[in-house]
């Protein structure tokens, strides 16, 4: 008798249709309160890679660690940040994470320097640590317009979805081609004027797919005060924090399952 032909590379013979089983049962219809009713963000670990965060912001609460990101030639380097937010604009994405999922664990990794100031190779050696280290979610809001990071940064993103890491990406404010927002592997995130903070809006004609609160919203700031800003880079971690608050509730979602649920239960949502 002939040996059975082997199976083509990541092929699933019959015997093995079992791993295919979802390990929890979707509803007929999946709604808010089945995606994230009662959730508060336990046990989800979120990374705001951004300018770092100010430790005891009143509305920031517990920052689980903050690590800063250098490249000396070749080697990024990774080190405890001892110098917090050198902008704001960190504290700001992080204490909105922070109302939206009050139990969620934050964790900062500081990749912008004062002025907002950064590089290519800062930006990739950041999220590469983060994918490494993998979060259940990494709000990235911001973007680079240089197009030869592009392969890397689309190379990261993808590693980080089949990973299980979602990777929350904020759209450029201008009409320019930035990334990795404009990849199919995040969750890209445009602004929406409405007040609620969780409304969000699928969009059916990308590259933006979720449209979130981002205008005129009152964020922490440094030396533990508050600013009224405007932008998507404030759209995207309302959005991290929905996605902290139902993974907190179905752990086992994948990002192309959290995904859909986004879609379904958006404001917006076919009934």
């Amino acid at each position: 008798m002939s040996e059975p032909e082997p199976l083509p590379a990541w092929s699933l013979g019959a015997d093995a249709l079992e791993q295919l089983r979802a390990p929890v049962a979707w509803p007929d219809r999946v709604t808010r309160e089945w995606a994230l009713g009662g959730a508060a963000g336990a046990g989800v670990r979120v990374c705001i890679l951004d300018s770092g965060i100010e430790r005891g912001h009143p509305l920031v609460g517990e920052v689980q660690r903050a690590v800063a990101v250098s490249v000396h030639g070749d080697e990024a380097v990774v080190v405890e940040d001892l110098e917090g937010d050198l902008c704001g604009h960190g504290t700001a994405c992080a204490g909105i994470v922070r109302a939206i999922a009050p139990e969620c664990e934050l964790v900062s990794v500081r990749v912008l320097g004062a002025g907002y100031t950064g590089s290519g190779p800062v930006l990739l050696a950041g999220l590469r640590w983060a994918v490494e280290q993998g979060f259940d979610v990494i709000n990235l809001s911001l973007s680079t317009t240089k197009k030869q990071f592009a392969a890397v940064l689309h190379e990261l993103t993808d590693t980080a979805y089949f990973r299980r890491s979602i990777v929350v990406a904020s759209a450029h404010n201008l009409p320019v081609e930035s990334y990795p927002w404009r990849f199919s592997s995040v969750v890209s995130v445009g602004s929406h004027e409405h007040a609620d903070p969780l409304a969000w809006f699928y969009n059916p004609s990308p590259p933006v797919e979720f449209f979130a609160r981002g205008l005129d919203v009152e964020v922490a700031w440094l030396g533990g005060g508050r600013l009224r800003c405007t932008g998507n880079s404030f759209a995207t971690p309302h959005l991290s924090g929905i996605c902290a608050l139902i993974l907190s509730k179905h752990p086992e979602l994948t990002p192309f399952q959290l995904k859909s649920v986004l879609y379904l239960t958006a404001s917006n949502a076919p009934k």
